[in-house]
């Protein structure tokens, strides 16, 4: 067994656990900072984002969705997409990559 907190993270990117087939990392973005864009998409890795705090959105192949806490989303391989935070306090998430991407 492997375990951690995103407590551990030392930047606003970090990833935190990784295996043969998956990784997981924390995501924390500032008020306004923004990661991503319109040609940002990982070609062969599906990424799971779930909102752990704060408020924002994803722009996932042109479709926008709000973020809160509790949200999970689903990008799939080769999606273009943006996490924006758009509150007024840390966007905190956590972000597997099936198969690791990092």
């Amino acid at each position: 067994m492997k375990r951690t907190t995103t407590a551990d993270a030392a930047n606003w990117f970090d990833v935190l656990l990784e295996t043969e087939r998956a990784q997981a990392a924390s995501m924390v973005l500032s008020t306004g900072q923004s990661t991503g864009g319109p040609e940002n998409r990982h070609e062969g890795n599906e990424q799971w984002l779930f909102v752990i705090s704060g408020r924002g959105k994803a722009v996932v192949a042109g479709e926008t969705v709000g973020l809160s806490a509790g949200a999970l989303v689903c990008i799939e391989p080769r999606e273009t997409h943006e996490i924006t935070n758009t509150g007024e306090e840390p966007l905190e998430t956590v972000n597997l990559y099936v198969p690791p991407e990092y």
